[in-house]
Order: C-alpha cells, then sequence, then structure tokens
C-alpha cells in the first residue's frame, strides 16, 4: 500500500509543526508567524494534527483544517488505536480513522505501537509493549488489520519508556521486524529515543544505528521534562518546551549518516503561539542543513582519498 496517486508526497527536506486549534487563524493569515521586524519566522512545510481531534461530523475543526489542507500538506497521527495491546482493535475507531482520511487526504499516515487500552478501559497513556516474539506477532496483526481498514500503509512510532519490562529482543530489532512484516514505515520519534535512553540506561546512538532507516518515513521530534522523585531522575516526554540540544545532536547525528526525511516537532501542552513553533520549525531546520552538509563534505573527502 501506498500513497495514493493524487496526493502530492512531502519532501524529504520538509520541517512541519504540530497544529492546535489556537493556531488556525494564524497558519491562514498572511502576517502570522512573524518577527519583530515584521519577517516570516520560518515558512512552514507541512502540518501535522491528531485523528482524533477531528473524529466528528462537522463543524469549526473541520472547516479550519479544510482551508488550512488547501494551502498545506498535512501529516494525520493517531495515538488511540493501541496498536500494541492485548484487546482487539476498535472498529468503530478504525471506521472513524479512515473517515479523517478519505476527508482531508494527508500525505503521511502515523500511529504508534505503544498500547493505552486494556479490558475496554482506556487509559490516557502511551505504553510501551514487551519486546517478545508474542508482542511482535500480536503488533503485527494489529497493524495489518489497520492497513487493511484504511486503505492505506501507516507508519508506526517508537515509544518513551520509563521501566524496563521483558525482552527477547532490543526495541529497534522489534520496530524493524514490525515494518518487515507488514510493509508499514517508521516515525522515528527522536525525543522518545533520548528519554528512554536516559531513563533505561541505554545508548541512543547506537539505537539509531540499529534502525533500518530505509524504513524511516518521518521524524518527530519534541522536549521533554526532566521530573526528580526520591533522588531518582525520569525525564517524561510530555511535548511541553522546546527541542533540546542533546535531542538535535541526535538528530544530526541520524540525518548525516541517513538522508533528510520530513520532519515534525512536536508540541502538545501549555500550547505556544504559532511564532514560538516557527522558531522551533527553524531550528529544526538548520539542523537538518548542517547534517546535510556535512553528509556533503565526507563524501567529497572519500572521493578524494580514492581518486
Amino acid at each position: 500500500m501506498t500513497i495514493p496517486e493524487h496526493i502530492k508526497p512531502i519532501p524529504s527536506s520538509s520541517v512541519g509543526v504540530g497544529l492546535k486549534p489556537a493556531h488556525y487563524r494564524d497558519a491562514l493569515s498572511p502576517i502570522g508567524a512573524r518577527d519583530g521586524a515584521g519577517d516570516r519566522i520560518f515558512e512552514f512545510d507541512f502540518f501535522e494534527v491528531h485523528a482524533e481531534n477531528y473524529m466528528c461530523d462537522g463543524g469549526p475543526p473541520h472547516a479550519w483544517l479544510h482551508a488550512i489542507r488547501e494551502r498545506y500538506q498535512l501529516s494525520i497521527h493517531g495515538v488511540c488505536l493501541s496498536l500494541g495491546g492485548i484487546d482487539n482493535l476498535d472498529k468503530d475507531h478504525l471506521r472513524r480513522l479512515r473517515e479523517v482520511l478519505d476527508r482531508f487526504e494527508p500525505a503521511l499516515v502515523s500511529e504508534h505501537i505503544a498500547w493505552c487500552a486494556h479490558g475496554g478501559v482506556f487509559y490516557n497513556d502511551l505504553l510501551a509493549p514487551p519486546l517478545t516474539q508474542t508482542a511482535l506477532a500480536r503488533t503485527a496483526e494489529h497493524i495489518d488489520q489497520t492497513q487493511n481498514a484504511l486503505g492505506r500503509r501507516i507508519l508506526i512510532e517508537n515509544p518513551s519508556s520509563y521501566l524496563k519490562l521483558p525482552s527477547e529482543m532490543s526495541e529497534p530489532e522489534f520496530m524493524n521486524a514490525l515494518a518487515h512484516k507488514t510493509g508499514c514505515g517508521l516515525l522515528l520519534d527522536i525525543n522518545n529515543v533520548y528519554v528512554s535512553a536516559c531513563n533505561l540506561k541505554f545508548n541512543a546512538t547506537e539505537y539509531l544505528d540499529a534502525i533500518d532507516a530505509t524504513l524511516v518515513d518521518e521524524i518527530h521530534l519534541a522536549g521533554h521534562a526532566l521530573d526528580t522523585n526520591m533522588g531518582v531522575e525520569i525525564r517524561v516526554d510530555d511535548h511541553g518546551s522546546p527541542v533540546c540540544e542533546d535531542v538535535g545532536a541526535l538528530y544530526r547525528y541520524f540525518i548525516q549518516n541517513a538522508g533528510a526525511r520530513p520532519t515534525l516537532v512536536e508540541w502538545d501542552t501549555d500550547t505556544p503561539p504559532l511564532e514560538t513553533l516557527a522558531l522551533e520549525a527553524a531550528k529544526a531546520s538548520n539542523w537538518m542543513k548542517v547534517a546535510q552538509e556535512k553528509t556533503g563534505s565526507s563524501r567529497q573527502s572519500a572521493k578524494l582519498e580514492n581518486a
């Protein structure tokens, strides 16, 4: 399954941001997201929205998003399918998700591999699944069911982790295997990699090296919070602050080695004005350019050495 032919793909060097209702008007305004001198801070390449916010029959959210879709490419990101759970997928939720995709025709569609429901109870969190063969088979089945229901290839996102769970493989092995089994792609959330690496004490760079970069079709960047309880530091993926330099360094490392990918800056709590998101997008775009320049320099050096 691929993007329908009439939907234009998002170029690999694109940078976008998560769109919230507070941003609708500025996203469409010719004077939105400008600095004190009146200059445009950053020209957004695309916007990403959460699918669940548009699972309604109509109203202002639909009208705004239709207007924005006329000007910008969209990525639609789901957070409630519970692909990594043991419960059967909610068929009504899949139907509503299909309606959202048919209505707004996004270039990218993604969902978490986390689980967020069990026994008919929904938990307001995205919890990492155990990295076992049983969980792999079950999650692959859920991905197949989702792609068949949507008629679209989806991307699956790596979770943020806070506890070590039973495992028979590494998380990159788990993600790669899911993509190879189902034909889905990967949404690599580099902030989640950093948060998990700090919390579980593994090497984030080695994680990135283990991901099959040919499967990665989108990247997420975000901020996180540092929580200290009883002398223990925990990093929490709260999407409520600027992207930190350590995450930026990992992002540049991946792009330098794997090439550019459409990149989305998330900010989901304490929603800032669109100007702040424009600054974050500009920062990510600059990081991407720096990494690409290093890639070019490395290739040129290799050519000279082999001459």
